[in-house]
């Protein structure tokens, strides 16, 4: 009786698409590099020179995030350009808001069949915002696991790496009461509250039902890019009074600002302090969800805030209207 003869392709892992993938993404990759990238794609690691001449005690800052279940409405739109750039800028932000300037960024994409088509349009998502950001994507890491996922499923992670001088990290430490909260727009979810959205919004609308509310389908907002706030925390920053700075993802307003206030202040937030954008109110309507899960669940259309002492409003609101941001007195430090 002959054996069954098994390899690799027969068990689900197409080494050949792999390959076909890597040499379809070396160009928009390589867009992203400059002098400081010593490697190319295909390499075991990414090596990066940073210039330190600028640094008296440099600091690398570093994160790792996902883009959650928004992958799933990713999937059931069939678009996969936007969440390669949703998951750029979140983990952008999250160390922007510590003062560092992001140098690199490291990717995980993981699927159960790898579709060249899909895995090229995540990777030209993640290269178009390292662009915009003047970050370099260095290196990456694809998977295919069909016993893990399903068919047209597939997962992503990353990592951002940054530098700062130790004297401009920003950590909260001169937040003060009497501090001012500003709040600047989000755009649409970002990468959070997901899970709550689908099940609310899933329950009455297709993803490609156009929404009169909205103004436009359930998955053109949903899959609104989760801004960079790089720019503007840039330029604030550098204004006297300007004491810390928050990403507003999982845990809401509340939730994310509080981790840099020093013990023994709290936050007193004016939730009536900007015109919350639709897709919530529809949301909150269609599930009868209560306020305080809204809250502590969604950015409810604030995706920064900026604790400025008292007698930096005015320079702040100046410098954020010469940036064409809108901003918002969204509580203050008690």
């Amino acid at each position: 009786m002959t054996k069954k003869t098994f390899t690799y392709k027969d068990s689900g892992v197409d080494i050949k698409a792999g390959e076909e993938l890597v040499d379809s993404i070396k160009g928009v990759v390589k867009e992203t590099h400059s002098s400081a990238v010593l490697s190319n794609i295909g390499g075991f690691g990414g090596f990066f020179k940073p210039e330190l001449g600028n640094f008296k005690n440099p600091v690398f800052v570093s994160s790792v995030d996902g883009v959650g279940t928004k992958l799933i409405v990713a999937f059931k739109a069939g678009k996969y350009d936007t969440v390669g750039q949703d998951l750029v800028n979140h983990c952008i932000n999250d160390i922007a808001v510590c003062g560092a300037q992001p140098l690199f960024f490291l990717d995980y994409f993981s699927t159960g069949k790898l579709e060249q088509n899909v895995g090229y349009e995540v990777i030209k998502g993640f290269a178009t915002a390292c662009k915009e950001n003047g970050v370099a994507l260095i290196g990456g890491e694809t998977a295919e696991m069909p016993d893990i996922y399903d068919q047209g499923e597939f997962d992503l992670a990353g990592t951002i790496v940054g530098i700062v001088d130790e004297d401009k990290v920003i950590n909260g430490a001169s937040i003060q009461k009497g501090d001012v909260l500003l709040g600047f727009k989000s755009s649409g979810l970002h990468t959070n509250g997901y899970s709550l959205a689908r099940k609310v919004l899933f329950s009455k609308y297709d993803v490609n039902d156009y929404v009169e509310e909205l103004g436009s389908t359930v998955a053109e907002e949903l899959l609104q890019i989760h801004r960079s706030y790089l720019p503007l925390i840039t330029a604030l920053k550098e204004l006297e009074g300007v004491n810390g700075f928050s990403h507003i993802t999982g845990g809401g307003m509340v939730g994310n600002t509080k981790r840099i206030l020093p013990e023994g202040l709290a936050l007193d937030i004016n939730w009536d302090g900007w015109e919350r954008p639709a897709v919530y109110k529809l949301i909150q309507e269609i599930g009868n969800v209560p306020e305080d899960d809204m809250q502590a669940t969604f950015n409810l259309g604030i995706g920064l805030v900026t604790v400025v002492s008292a007698d930096a409003v005015d320079a702040v609101k100046a410098k954020a209207q010469e940036l064409g941001e809108e901003v918002f007195e969204v509580g203050a430090v008690v």
